[in-house]
This record gives structure tokens, sequence and C-alpha cells, in this order.
């Protein structure tokens, strides 16, 4: 029992602050990375969001779309800033748990599992709010946006990274 407990305590201590960390990272283009994906300023980088509106007349986007996803960009903003809130509640709930020399590690898993769920939720709602913005583009918009996102990763071309990649060295 003493194992596991220290394994829990252990895991919390290193885990939380690596999770925090990767918050705060820079997502790629289309998901590519990890970490907070709510964030709404990486829903930008990874096809919705405000990128749309600021490349608006790039993308041959038609007022009625504008008009649209800037409705579905601060509906999901308020719906990432509850969700945000309540995330953190539930973070400084756990740390109230463990405050204590022996807490109860039924209640922290329970805390843990709340936390992990709520992060998945999130996950979830960003990529069916991504889902909703694209499906406001024709195949040619999304297209272009595509292209603009793999531009501003610092590519030419989509896959070019796969195409020059050198040899590995034996």
């Amino acid at each position: 029992m003493k194992k596991v407990l220290l394994s829990l305590l252990l895991t919390v201590v290193f885990a939380v602050p690596a999770f925090s960390e990767m918050r705060d990272m820079p997502m790629k283009c289309h998901g590519g990375g990890h970490g907070q994906m709510m964030e709404m300023d990486h829903m930008d980088m990874m096809g919705g969001g405000m990128m749309f509106m600021e490349h608006a007349d790039k993308l041959g986007l038609t007022d009625d779309q504008i008009a649209k996803m800037k409705s579905m960009h601060r509906e999901m903003q308020k719906k990432q800033i509850r969700s945000n809130a309540d995330l953190k509640i539930a973070e400084i709930e756990l740390e109230e748990i463990m405050e204590v020399k022996d807490f109860d590690l039924n209640t922290a898993k329970s805390a843990v599992k709340k936390i992990g769920d709520m992060k998945t939720a999130q996950h979830v709602d960003m990529l069916k709010a991504m889902k909703d913005m694209r499906a406001v583009l024709t195949d040619e918009q999304f297209k272009n946006m595509h292209k603009m996102c793999m531009m501003k990763m610092g590519e030419e071309e989509p896959g070019e990274r796969m195409i020059h990649k050198p040899a590995p060295k034996k």
C-alpha cells in the first residue's frame, strides 16, 4: 500500500508541473503538437478560429462565412474560458486533498480522474469546433488555408520535410 501511495504521489508531483508546461506550448498547424489544444490562440493555427478572418481575402471568404465563423469563434472562446476556470478549480481541489500528510488515496484518484476527464472533454470540444469551422469552407478554401498553414510552419509545400529528409547515418 505504501508503494502504491508513493507511486501516486510521485506521479502527481512530477506530472502536474509537466502538464502545466505542456499547456503553454505552441501548437503546429493541424494539431501535431501536445498540451493545451484548447487555447484559442492555438485553434487559429489548427485550421479554426481567427486565422480565417485574418486571411479572409486570401481565402476568398464571403461575408456570410465570416459572420458564421466569428460567431462560432466567440462561442468557443466563452466555452473555453468557463472550462479553463472549472479545470483550475479541480486542480486546486486536488491540492487541497493532498495537503494533509495522510490524504485519502481514493479521493485523490477521483480528483485526478476528474481533471483528466475535463481535459479530454476540452480536447474533444476543440476538435468539434475545428470541424465546424472547416465545414463552413469550400474545398478550395480549405486547400488554400492548409497551404498557408504549412507556409507558416516554414514549409513551402506540404510534406516537404519528408521528401528532403536526410538518410540515416550508419
